[in-house]
């Protein structure tokens, strides 16, 4: 009997996100209503932060955030070149120049790195919780504080994600995106700005909705966007909201399954900092030369077996040809990184029986 596919990434939505969604449709309300309200303030308080703005997606929450701050034309802004690109690419629709610094051992953003970047023009650091592994914000914190810069984190991949106990929504302003693939999801799309700063908040709540006026009417403020989360991915959200610490929970026992049962030694992991929780949007390995295999035999070893994988990300930001013009300096770690890593299978709705098949391929390469 042949074996079904493994997928790499799987959605975990039921019966309750279905009749949430049909209860907003016969409601008639669809837009900016009650469940956006009430879904702003369940995650704010599961992040650990005061204020929650939701936006239609994770890019969107980026660039208004670092708009929120100040950040325009002339400005430069550090950040990691082993992200998806639309970390890049918030930066640049909101003015400003990305500049990348390489990545340390967890495979985000090195600090020391980045500090050597800081010049007259740096006005901002965004660092990224790479696979939803958190970086080493404390010296993140120190540097942004030494420098006078704005520190913001893309926690696209890491909700839930907490370092020494504490949710990344305490340490200051951060930005999630509900992506389909994320490790929560409102239907496909969704973004949201979780910050300590009010000023902040109150910008990117404005702004988001064309900056309507306070007087009411159609007064606008100034020249804002169209970044609106609509009611059905609220209701959903509310709904995998509920799910999850069981979601993460499990991701995680599915990780530790797996950092038993593949050799270390041949398919390194990234470096998880002491006190991190890490969540596993992903979950990597590392296929260096000295592995005796290369990538690609290792990815069709694995879809020979009816196994999933996926390579995040294949070309760091700084060597994509959007960016790759601009004078950026070579990165070894990061282009190291890129050329090995892979993620394989960590999803909740995996079975015992497929999480040995995964390692069981692993084994036997």
């Amino acid at each position: 009997m042949t074996e079904t596919q493994i997928s790499v990434a799987k959605p975990l939505l039921g019966p309750e996100e279905e009749a949430a969604v049909i209860e907003v449709m016969r409601s008639g309300q669809l837009a900016q209503g009650a469940r956006v309200k009430a879904f702003e303030a369940a995650f704010a308080a599961a992040v650990g932060s005061p204020h929650a703005v939701a936006t239609s997606n994770g890019t969107t929450a980026l660039q208004l955030a670092l708009r929120a701050y100040g950040i325009g034309p002339g400005d430069e802004v550090i950040t990691s070149p082993l992200t998806f690109i639309a970390t890049a690419n918030a930066i640049v629709h909101a003015g400003a120049r990305p500049v990348f610094g390489d990545v340390d051992a967890t495979l985000n953003l090195d600090p020391a790195s980045a500090e050597r970047l800081i010049n007259e023009r740096t006005r901002a650091i965004l660092p990224v919780h790479l696979y939803g592994n958190p970086c080493d914000l404390a010296a993140f914190q120190d540097i942004a504080r030494r420098h006078g810069l704005a520190l913001l984190q893309d926690a696209c991949q890491a909700v839930a994600a907490t370092i020494q106990g504490r949710p990344l929504g305490d340490f200051g302003s951060a930005v999630y995106s509900f992506y389909a693939t994320k490790n929560i999801t409102t239907g496909g799309e969704g973004g949201m700005v979780v910050t300590q700063d009010e000023r902040v908040a109150a910008y990117c709540f404005g702004m988001r909705h064309q900056a309507y006026s306070a007087v009411g009417g159609y007064v606008h403020d100034a020249v804002g966007y169209n970044f609106r989360m609509t009611e059905i991915q609220a209701a959903i959200g509310l709904c995998q909201l509920d799910k999850l610490e069981r979601l993460t929970d499990q991701r995680r026992a599915n990780a530790g399954y797996f950092d038993e049962a593949i050799d270390h030694q041949r398919f390194p992991r990234p470096r998880v900092l002491p006190g991190h929780r890490h969540v596993y949007h992903q979950y990597v390995v590392r296929i260096p030369a000295e592995s005796g295999t290369t990538r690609d035999q290792v990815q069709a070893a694995l879809q020979a077996r009816g196994i999933g994988s996926a390579v995040h990300y294949p070309v760091p930001v700084h060597l994509q040809p959007a960016y790759s013009t601009d004078g950026h300096p070579s990165l070894p770690a990061a282009e190291a990184a890129a050329s090995e890593v892979l993620s394989i299978p960590v999803h909740p709705a995996l079975s015992r029986p497929e999480l040995e098949r995964v390692a069981e391929a692993f084994r036997t390469l």
